[in-house]
């Protein structure tokens, strides 16, 4: 059994099976999976997905299906969920009606996350989600264990610091220590406009300070400058 571009290597095989046992082989295969691009869907493809939570975490897996593409969603929906007929059509007339608002998307990720990591880690995942693209809270950041918390910065700039300079000024830590800001007189006018967060908490006191109790998973901080902008301070 396998995918139609690997029929050659099958039907070698079952010849093999014959010649060796002297009984029948058959062959079965199946279309090969693509990607609306054309790409194949496979471990050699760069992106690709691994059931295995320790190659792709929860996270990037919800997201990996969270993020494809309209026609894909209306073909991988079909192919990889257990979802009858009758959900699916529906779940296509939502999406053509408002597209924006993703339904095919969101019922695979959730039907596959669900069926590979179980409840809970769809659950978490969801929840990290907000982290970034959403208005989660502190607690919310606080929750998230560090495999999903790097998954979620996944990309973002990360600083080494000796834990040491914990208990620094904010201003200090973010202009000198390290290159968040090109200055302390820049760090100092971003907290004044209200555009400075650590750990999702906006900063409003320009003389607070980096304290030990602000880690998270006893290591990092989580430092957003404007609306996009995130960097990781790592303390070891």
């Amino acid at each position: 059994m396998g995918g139609s571009d690997q029929w050659g290597n099958i039907t070698t095989g079952t010849e093999l099976i014959r010649r060796k046992l002297g009984g029948e082989a058959f062959a079965m295969t199946c279309p090969l999976i693509t990607k609306a691009d054309g790409g194949k869907f496979g471990k050699t493809e760069k992106g690709n997905v691994w059931l295995d939570p320790a190659r792709t975490s929860p996270y990037t897996f919800y997201q990996f299906w969270l993020n494809v593409s309209d026609e894909d969603a209306k073909k991988y929906i079909k192919i990889f969920t257990m979802l009858d007929q009758e959900q699916i059509e529906a779940l296509v007339a939502e999406q053509e009606q408002a597209p924006h608002l993703r339904p095919l998307q969101k019922a695979l990720a959730r039907e596959i996350t669900v069926m590979v990591h179980g409840q809970q880690e769809y659950d978490k995942a969801v929840e990290a989600s907000g982290v970034l693209f959403g208005n989660s809270t502190s607690a919310v950041l606080h929750n998230l264990d560090e495999a999903t918390f790097l998954s979620v910065f996944d990309g973002v700039p990360q600083y080494n610091l000796d834990k040491a300079l914990l208990g620094s000024p904010v201003l200090d830590m973010l202009a000198v220590s390290t290159d968040v800001f090109p200055s302390k007189g820049e760090c100092r006018k971003m907290i004044q406009g209200g555009g400075l967060s650590v750990n999702k908490e906006k900063v409003t006191d320009i003389n607070a300070v980096m304290a030990a109790d602000l880690l998270l998973n006893g290591k990092y901080i989580l430092v957003q400058k404007g609306k996009k902008n995130y960097y990781i301070l790592k303390f070891e």
